[in-house]
């Protein structure tokens, strides 16, 4: 995530330039104003976000300025970013609060509530969306349920994951003494293996980085072949003509290139959106609740249930995104009001699909439009795919940089090695792509795989670990119950998609 679009304004952890010198301690990070709390309390969640996207990009150590930039991706720049923002510093977000000694003022503008919450509603209200009516079809009345817990598990644990960053000093006041994913990680894992953590935090970004990737080729040569009249092709020409206009993302420096796009991407989402419910609205004569199945293919369900974490994951970017809030008290508030949005939207538009194509429902919902819509719309969600890929590419090169360089790769052919990286990373998207052209079941798998250890299990975990004597029994048995329901989740849906791939081959081989 986060079926994991990118946000439509990035926001990406600013801090001013100092040397390692001159950097504050773990002490000194900048505090929050004093907030008092009882054992297993919520109300501590009271926490701050970063600025603008500009100024967060250059203080993040990628070297470049960047605008916002598109979906639930767009939180993909992610803890890279927040992480080198880290090692920055950090400077007050709360009005009132004192910056540690030595600590320059912040040259980062900062951004509201409001612009808060429009990146997190965009990271978890893009493209993928238009895959949960499918995920609705296999899952029946269970999917409305899903499409429910999700959405309060996640916002949940969101909420967990930023109180990892944040310790009590001798006067109870919070303190920020962690400024990533990777940061929480590595803390809890500290007695084990100092850096275990973090690679495991950093080989999740890239799978779900590089997997988001993919399906958004999956979609753009899936409505190539639709959109255009013609002798038939194979399907790896189609993929081929969907890859060859993002080549040049390979020698992208600079997030200002992509973040431009972002305001197409949205007002692209907003047109195919608005046409998929106006349609649906036209066919309401053809509506029948008895479409909606009660009783489901559990294997089938399971895979529905990826889908349906895929597509509100934003937990990887929430630490770069905290720190950048005015008012970090507002951030629980924020969390809750997205969700509930963003939980009634996807119900109400998976609804409505739904009932307008009951068993007809494809993978791609705009697929059931009428012939001439839907030859336009998916011009639209083509160029929207196109240009929502650069952000995720992006980021997942960075984070695959970085590592590299932490193995003390030769600065005189980091520039080589980083073209390389990415055009093995492009290429990479492009076969998985070509070979596995099953958007539902990829969907599915990977929020299996990523979604659900990002945004269920490890939050948990690491909430668990690190605020153990401060919870209450309540929230104990809660975590307990979200990582036990995690792995179920997490293994059965492996299993299931694993299998509707290799049977979606033995069909295609027939």
């Amino acid at each position: 995530m986060g079926e994991r679009d990118i946000v439509t304004t990035l926001v990406f952890s600013c801090a001013p330039q100092q040397s390692s010198s001159s950097r504050p301690k773990a002490q000194e990070f900048s505090t929050v104003p004093s907030v008092r709390r009882h054992p297993g309390e919520m109300s501590w969640l009271r926490l701050g976000w970063p600025a603008t996207p500009e100024g967060l990009l250059r203080g993040s150590g990628f070297g470049h300025s960047g605008h916002g930039d598109e979906e639930r991706l767009g939180l993909a720049q992610r803890d890279e970013l927040s992480h080198t923002y880290g090692d920055e510093g950090e400077v007050s977000a709360e009005r009132g609060a004192q910056d540690p000694p030595g600590t320059p003022p912040s040259i980062c503008p900062r951004i509201t509530t409001w612009e808060a919450g429009w990146n997190v509603t965009n990271a978890i209200q893009g493209i993928f969306v238009l895959g949960l009516p499918y995920a609705l079809l296999q899952s029946g009345y269970l999917g409305l349920l899903l499409l429910v817990l999700a959405a309060v598990i996640c916002s949940y644990t969101g909420k967990i994951l930023i109180s990892c960053l944040y310790e009590e000093d001798e006067e109870g006041r919070l303190i920020r003494v962690r400024n990533s994913y990777e940061d929480v990680a590595n803390a809890c894992c500290a007695g084990l293996c100092p850096r275990l953590g973090g690679v495991v935090v950093n080989a999740a970004q890239v799978v779900e980085l590089s997997m988001t990737c993919v399906l958004y080729l999956v979609v753009s040569s899936n409505l190539v072949s639709h959109s255009f009249l013609g002798p038939p092709l194979p399907l790896a020409a189609w993929s081929m003509a969907s890859v060859l206009p993002l080549v040049p993302c390979v020698l992208i420096r600079d997030l200002r290139v992509v973040s431009r796009l972002s305001l197409l991407c949205s007002l692209a989402q907003f047109l195919i959106t608005f046409t998929v419910v106006a349609c649906c609205l036209t066919q309401a004569h053809r509506w029948c609740w008895r479409r909606m199945a009660i009783s489901v293919d559990f294997e089938k369900l399971l895979v529905s249930i990826g889908v349906i974490i895929f597509s509100y994951t934003s937990q990887v970017f929430l630490p770069t995104l905290e720190g950048s809030m005015e008012e970090r008290g507002n951030f629980s508030s924020m969390m809750t009001w997205t969700h509930v949005l963003a939980c009634v939207f996807k119900t109400a538009f998976s609804m409505l699909a739904f009932l307008t194509w009951g068993e007809d429902t494809k993978e791609v919902i705009t697929d059931n439009l009428p012939a001439a819509l839907r030859t336009v719309v998916n011009l639209c969600l083509l160029a929207k795919a196109l240009l929502s890929y650069p952000l995720p590419f992006y980021a997942a090169a960075e984070v695959l940089q970085g590592c590299v360089s932490k193995w003390g790769a030769d600065s005189t052919r980091r520039a080589g090695t980083a073209l390389a990286l990415r055009g093995c990373l492009l290429l990479l998207t492009f076969l998985i792509a070509t070979f596995v052209p099953h958007f539902s079941l990829l969907m599915g798998l990977t929020g299996s795989v990523t979604g659900a250890a990002m945004t269920f299990l490890l939050p948990s975990l690491f909430h668990l670990q690190l605020k153990w004597s401060k919870l209450s029994r309540k929230l104990k048995i809660f975590d307990v119950l979200i990582v036990v329901l995690g792995s179920l989740c997490s293994l059965s849906g492996i299993v299931c998609s694993v299998k509707g791939l290799i049977e979606a081959f033995g069909r295609k081989q027939t």
